[in-house]
């Protein structure tokens, strides 16, 4: 295949690009300029791990944003009520199958890195950013909390950084998130840091050593993620979106307006 091309099983939101023999595939977001992670992304996703599960000379899936940002987030008019039932269990479901698929995923980040595009990069393997970037987890200024953050930030960064994150929903530059472990490596060109790493460390194992490592280093990791996040849905959809304000902020953000909150 070509660079930037379209993978019919991936849908049209994500562009994938075979490397080193399809050891590697680079796998771009692609929706620019935004990259924003909605049902038919998430479906591609889904599709892609699950192929990745199945193709044994495969040694590392990067993900990148195609453009200037690696993503702005989810849709926020697919978290509205009737709609976000759907959306958190098929983005649960797809990192669930990210994880079943037991192959070494790494996150290249430029620009922007926001909400879901976080909690996505947050469960790779390692993250690779440009000094640039800008990470974050804006939810609660939507009235929102995210599950996904909430269940796996503190084992990457610790309790910490991890209510700062969520519960200010202010963005870390890169220097800030490479200081408290969020970001792996801070490099002017992610991508070539990225591969460089690949060639160096995994291009040298054996494929399937390295699926039954990843197996073997995240079952823990896998077992916790399922009960927490079966937990954070509930809360979420059960107590956060019966509440004024998580619909209040919702519809303000989509209304372009500041949310009037009633603390209730």
């Amino acid at each position: 295949m070509n660079s930037f091309t379209q993978h019919p099983k991936l849908g049209a939101a994500l562009a994938l690009e075979p490397l080193y023999e399809g050891r590697v595939w680079r796998v771009f977001l692609d929706r620019p300029k935004a990259n924003v992670i909605d049902a038919e992304m998430i479906a591609g996703l889904d599709a892609l791990f699950t192929c990745a599960a199945h193709e044994p000379k495969l040694k590392l899936v990067t993900l990148e944003g195609r453009g200037d940002h690696f993503s702005f987030g989810a849709s926020v008019e697919e978290h509205m009520p009737g709609q976000c039932g759907a959306m958190l269990r098929s983005l649960h479901g797809m990192l669930v199958r990210l994880h079943e698929a037991h192959v070494p995923v790494h996150a290249v980040v430029r620009g922007y890195c926001l909400g879901a595009g976080l909690e996505l990069a947050a469960f790779a393997h390692r993250i690779f950013a440009c000094p640039k970037a800008t990470l974050g987890q804006p939810e609660i200024q939507l009235g929102v909390f995210a599950p996904v953050a909430t269940a796996i930030l503190e084992g990457r960064v610790g309790r910490g950084a991890a209510e700062d994150l969520c519960l200010s929903g202010r963005n870390m530059d890169a220097a800030e998130a490479f200081r408290v472990g969020l970001v792996d490596d801070l490099e002017e060109d992610p991508w070539a840091a990225c591969a460089a790493y690949y060639e160096a460390h995994l291009a040298p194992r054996s494929a399937s050593s390295l699926r039954l490592a990843v197996r073997a280093l995240r079952a823990e990791f896998g077992c916790r993620f399922r009960q927490r996040i079966a937990d954070l849905e509930q809360l979420y959809l059960g107590e956060l979106m019966s509440t004024h304000d998580a619909v209040e902020g919702l519809t303000a953000f989509l209304e372009k307006r500041q949310p009037v909150w009633t603390d209730a």
